[in-house]
């Protein structure tokens, strides 16, 4: 089953767990967020420089094949670098409820995104354009390994919606090799609430072939804070696999801690 780069078992790490707790805690300093729940794919944006934009599911189902998992949490930390560039580091936990089983980090993964041509999600005109590349990192139990993806990505927002293509390559953490092709299709983005999909397919050589598909919705709070529901179905193999996702999306300007620093003196 493909587990997205962008939201992508030994007991879960600490940190992650404190990342996640402060994640929550400081949602309420805000710079927009662009980074792209509840979706395998992304769009065709960055974060802005010195900005910190984090995706987060503090809790998801997954069922497949008779076993129930419990995906939490699940996080997305993606850091502007300069203007057009954004790193990006992510993982999520899962823990199987039926049967049960122990809690592992798995979907580790860091990455370099680019906007090659900056287009309607930059506000200017015609699609945009960028790439994705970086490291799969292995998961904490298992004997999988370290693999790469590469990825294009095409955006373009029009008055009545914006579509996002995705196609990615890759080198699977257990040495096999991926393709991934998947479009997304949202409402319009100056509704408070706007319905979205999503439709992919991908094919893990030798392995596993996915055909999947996503509706939900996305709840813009405020420009620098937003809610998102989904529900997928999907065959992999010809098996069913059905997925709860929810979450939210959010950001802030690392250098204000800075800046309050240098206003206290």
């Amino acid at each position: 089953m493909f587990v997205s780069r962008r939201r992508r078992k030994q007991r879960l790490p600490k940190r992650l767990l404190s990342g996640s707790a402060i994640a929550l805690g400081v949602a309420a300093w805000s710079a927009p967020a662009s980074a792209y729940r509840p979706f395998d794919g992304t769009d065709a944006a960055v974060a802005a420089p010195g900005e910190l934009e984090i995706e987060l599911q503090p809790a998801g189902r997954l069922r497949e094949q008779g076993t129930t998992t419990l995906v939490a949490p699940a996080a997305v930390f993606n850091y502007g670098l300069s203007e057009g560039w954004e790193a990006i580091v992510q993982g999520q936990g899962q823990t199987p409820l039926s049967p049960s089983g122990p809690t592992s980090l798995t979907a580790a993964g860091a990455f370099l995104k680019h906007v090659l041509q900056p287009g309607s999600l930059q506000d200017k005109t015609g699609p945009s354009v960028a790439t994705e590349f970086g490291v799969l990192l292995p998961n904490s139990t298992g004997n999988s390994g370290v693999g790469a993806s590469l990825a294009g990505i095409v955006s373009q927002r029009w008055d009545w919606g914006t579509v996002h293509l995705n196609a990615e390559t890759a080198l699977t953490r257990d040495h096999h090799a991926d393709v991934f092709v998947g479009g997304i299709i949202e409402g319009p983005s100056k509704w408070t609430v706007r319905p979205v999909a999503e439709l992919f397919y991908e094919n893990e050589f030798g392995k596993a072939e996915t055909i999947s598909g996503l509706i939900g919705l996305i709840w813009r709070v405020r420009d620098d804070l937003s809610f998102d529901v989904g529900l997928r179905h999907a065959l992999t193999n010809g098996h069913p696999v059905n997925e709860v996702r929810a979450g939210l999306t959010f950001g802030f300007p690392l250098r204000m801690f800075g800046d309050r620093t240098q206003q206290s003196k």
